[in-house]
C-alpha cells in the first residue's frame, strides 16, 4: 500500500472558501460567496367525488408509494455508509465498545474510511476538551468530511499548473508542501516524488497520482469490508449508528448524532452521555432486562382530539418559525418567550406550516411530527419548570389546554427526528433560478420567485407581510452566519422597498435578485442560501419544517416573541425525560432495580427514557427486531447506550413507519455485564 505521506499532502492543496457579510452589507461591500448556515444562537375541505378527484386520488396514491420507495432506497443507501464505518473501525479496533483515545488512532481511523485528514481537520474534532471518541462520533465525522473526488483533486493542482500541462515539477511541489499551510518535511515529500508509478524526469503527473489515489482509497474500504464478511464474530455485531433491517424488511435510519464540543461538556458531565455507543458482539452479556409491548392501530395516532378555544371570545397570539436539519443530522428550530400579563386559561397548539403546494411537489414537511414543550421561568433563565406539554392531537396539530398564572414562559418547539431526517432523492436536473430577459437584463425565474415566496412566508414570524430587522436577521443568521446591523438596514432602507422600517415582499425578491447580479448571474450564493434553509436543487423543501404556533388567553392578551435560533437545550432534554417519567408507564428492570424503564404513548409517537438511580454508569442494550411498521429516531433496531451515574436520558423515539397501517413497538432494554 502506497505511504500514507503523499495521501496527507493533498490536505495542502485543497482550497476553501471565505466567509461573507449578510446581504445588507452587499449593496455597500459588493458581493462574494457565501458560507452555508452558520448555527449559533440570536439574542382542503371534502369534495364530492368526480373523474378529476379520481385521478388526483389515483396520483396521490401513486405519489405515495413513490415516496415509500425512495425512503427504502434512503435507508439502503444509508446501511451501506454505515457497514462502511463499521468495516473501517474494525481494521483499527477489537470492538465497537472501545473508543478512539488519541488524535493519532483518530487520524488512522480515518484513512481507513478512506478519508485524507489533514492535521487542521484532526484537530477541529479533537479539541482540548476531548478525551475519547466513540463509533457514533466517527460516523458523524465520515458524514462531514466527505472523501475527496478526483475533480477536486486536479482543481486543487491545477491551481498550481497554471499552463495546464499536466505536470508539476518536483522542485514547486517541493516549495508548497514545506512551505506553505500545515508543512511536510523533505522525507515526507521525497516519499511522494520517488513513487514511479506516476513521477518521471522530475515531474509529478499529477493525473495518474490523482488515479491511484482514488484507486488505493478504495481499495483501502473494499479491504476493510472484505475482511469484516469474512470474520463471521465482527460480521455479528451491531454498532450504534449501524442501519438495522426490521423483521419486515423495512430499514430504519439516523440522522447522525453530533460530536461533542467545548459547550456540551457541562451536559456531558452533568446530564449524562446521551451519545449511542455501539453494540456488544453478543447479546448473551446481558444480565438483567425488561420489555415493554404496545399495540398501536392504524388510526390511534389521530385518536386524541383537541377542544380548541372559541377564538371569537379569546384573545390570541400567533408566531411562526421552522426546524431545520443540519449536514451532521441535528435540528435546530426558533424558541420563544410567552408573555401572560394575569393568569388564564389558555390553550397552546403548534402545527406543520402549510405553505403554498405547487403542484407535483411533495410537501414532505406536514408528516413531520411536533410537539412544544412549556417551561415557567423563576429568578434564572437557567431554573426553568416544566409545566406541560402538548400532547393532545387533531390531524397534524398537537396541543394543551389549561391554566397559566402571569409570568414568563418559555415555548421549547420539539420534533422527534424520525420523519425529519436526511434524505437523499433522484434530482434529473438542477432548478434553474434567473436568466436574461430581451434586454440583457438578470431576472428571476417563476420558479425561484414561487420558493422565496415561500421562504418570505416561512420567516415572516409575526405574519403581518413585512420582514423587521428581527425576523431579518434569524434569517441571515440560518444562511450566512452573521447579523445585519442598523447601519446596514439603513442601506437596505434606501435601497429596497420597505414599509414602516420593515422589508416588503417585493423588497426580498428585489434583495435576492441584486445577490444575483453582483455574481453576474452565476447562482452559487443563491443555491448556498436555499440548500442552508432545507432546499434541494429541484427546489423541495426537504430538510425543514416550517410550523405555526398559536396562542388562546381567555382572560388577557398574550404575547410571544421568538428569542433564539439553537438546537435542543439540555433544559428541553430535561423536559423531555421529565414529561416521560410524569406521564409513562415505569418498569423496574429485572434482576437491577437501580434502572428504570418509562415509557410513554403520546398522539403518534412512543417515547422511552432510561434512569439510572446507581451510583455507576451503565451500558442499556435496545433490541427493537419484534416491532412491526416502526421507526426510531436512532435509525436502528439494535443499538446500545450509556447513562451516566445519578441520570436519565431519552432511549429513543418511535412512530409508525406507514401510518395506514398498525404498528406493534416490542422493545426489549437489557443491562449489560
Amino acid at each position: 500500500m502506497v505511504s500514507e505521506a503523499w495521501a496527507l499532502g493533498l490536505g495542502r492543496l485543497r482550497s476553501s472558501s471565505a466567509k461573507l457579510p449578510c446581504r445588507c452589507a452587499f449593496a455597500v461591500d459588493g458581493g462574494g460567496p457565501r458560507p452555508r448556515g452558520g448555527k449559533g444562537q440570536y439574542g382542503q375541505e371534502g369534495m364530492a367525488s368526480s373523474p378529476e378527484n379520481n385521478a388526483s386520488l389515483s396520483i396521490q396514491t401513486v405519489t405515495r408509494s413513490e415516496s415509500f420507495q425512495a425512503k427504502k432506497s434512503q435507508h439502503a443507501e444509508e446501511e451501506i455508509f454505515y457497514m462502511n464505518c463499521r468495516a473501517a473501525y474494525l481494521t483499527v479496533f477489537k470492538s465497537s465498545l472501545e473508543n478512539i483515545k488519541s488524535k493519532e488512532q483518530l487520524s488512522l481511523v480515518l484513512q481507513q474510511a478512506g478519508r485524507n485528514p489533514s492535521q487542521k481537520t484532526v484537530n477541529k474534532y479533537w479539541t482540548s476538551q476531548t478525551t475519547t471518541l466513540n463509533f457514533d462520533d466517527f460516523c458523524t465525522i465520515l458524514k462531514k468530511e466527505k472523501p475527496a473526488t478526483k475533480p477536486e483533486l486536479l482543481k486543487a493542482f491545477g491551481k498550481i499548473d497554471r499552463d495546464n500541462t499536466g505536470y508539476i515539477s518536483h522542485d514547486e511541489l517541493y516549495k508548497i508542501l514545506t512551505t506553505r499551510g500545515e508543512k511536510m518535511t523533505r522525507d515526507e515529500v521525497s516519499t511522494i516524488t520517488k513513487q514511479a508509478d506516476f513521477n518521471c524526469s522530475g515531474k509529478l503527473d499529477y493525473n495518474k497520482f490523482c488515479d491511484l489515489y482514488m484507486a488505493t482509497s478504495e481499495q483501502c474500504c473494499k479491504t476493510a469490508r472484505e475482511k469484516l464478511e469474512v470474520d463471521s464474530r465482527l460480521r455479528q455485531q451491531q454498532f450504534g449508528s449501524q442501519v438495522e433491517t426490521s423483521s419486515e424488511g423495512i430499514a430504519v435510519s439516523k440522522p447522525s448524532p453530533r460530536v461533542l464540543r467545548k459547550t456540551d461538556h457541562k451536559l456531558a458531565s452533568t446530564k449524562g452521555d446521551s451519545r449511542t455507543p455501539s453494540r456488544p458482539s453478543s447479546a448473551q452479556s446481558c444480565k438483567a432486562s425488561t420489555s415493554t409491548t404496545v399495540s398501536m392501530g392504524a388510526s390511534s395516532n389521530r385518536n386524541t382530539k383537541l377542544i380548541e378555544p372559541d377564538t371569537k371570545e379569546w384573545q390570541c397570539a400567533q408566531s411562526k418559525g421552522c426546524f431545520y436539519l443540519e449536514e451532521d443530522g441535528e435540528i435546530i428550530s426558533h424558541k420563544y418567550k410567552l408573555h401572560l400579563p394575569q393568569r388564564s386559561t389558555v390553550c397552546i397548539t403548534i402545527k406543520p406550516l402549510n405553505v403554498r403546494q405547487v403542484e407535483g411537489k411533495s410537501c414532505h414537511w406536514l408528516s413531520v411530527d411536533t410537539a412544544l414543550y412549556i417551561l415557567k421561568e423563576n429568578e434564572t433563565q437557567e431554573n426553568l419548570q416544566l409545566v406541560s406539554f402538548t400532547e393532545q392531537q387533531n390531524k397534524e396539530m398537537s396541543g394543551w389546554k389549561g391554566e397559566l398564572g402571569s409570568g414568563i414562559y418559555w415555548l421549547l418547539p420539539f420534533t422527534t427526528g424520525c420523519r425529519l431526517k436526511k434524505v437523499k432523492t433522484q434530482i434529473t436536473g438542477e432548478a434553474k433560478l434567473v436568466y436574461r430577459g430581451e434586454d440583457g437584463e438578470l431576472a428571476l425565474t417563476k420558479e425561484f420567485r414561487a420558493a422565496l415566496l415561500d421562504i418570505f412566508e416561512t420567516i415572516d414570524l409575526d405574519g403581518n407581510g413585512l420582514l423587521s430587522l428581527e425576523e431579518y436577521n434569524f434569517f441571515e443568521l440560518r444562511t450566512s452566519g452573521e447579523n445585519c446591523d442598523e447601519e446596514a438596514w439603513a442601506v437596505c432602507k434606501e435601497n429596497f422597498d420597505m414599509k414602516k422600517n420593515e422589508l416588503t415582499r417585493q423588497g426580498f425578491m428585489d434583495l435576492n435578485l441584486m445577490e444575483a447580479n453582483d455574481r453576474e448571474g452565476d447562482p452559487s450564493d443563491l443555491w448556498v442560501t436555499l440548500l442552508s434553509l432545507g432546499y434541494n436543487k429541484a427546489l423541495e423543501m426537504t430538510e425543514a419544517c416550517p410550523f405555526v404556533i398559536d396562542i388562546y388567553a381567555e382572560k388577557c392578551k398574550p404575547r410571544i416573541k421568538a428569542i433564539y435560533l439553537e438546537a435542543g437545550s439540555w433544559q428541553l432534554n430535561r423536559a423531555i425525560c421529565k414529561s416521560v417519567v410524569n406521564k409513562g408507564e415505569a418498569k423496574v428492570m429485572d434482576g437491577c432495580e437501580n434502572i428504570i424503564i418509562y415509557t410513554y404513548k403520546a398522539g403518534r409517537r412512543i417515547t422511552s427514557v432510561i434512569e439510572n438511580k446507581s451510583e455507576n454508569k451503565v451500558i442499556i442494550h435496545v433490541n427493537n427486531e419484534q416491532s412491526k411498521n416502526c421507526l426510531s429516531n436512532r435509525g436502528l433496531t439494535v443499538f446500545a447506550v450509556e447513562v451516566a451515574p445519578k441520570s436519565m436520558m431519552v432511549s429513543q423515539h418511535v412512530m409508525p413507519l406507514n401510518e395506514r397501517e398498525e404498528w406493534l413497538y416490542n422493545c426489549v432494554h437489557s443491562l449489560l455485564r
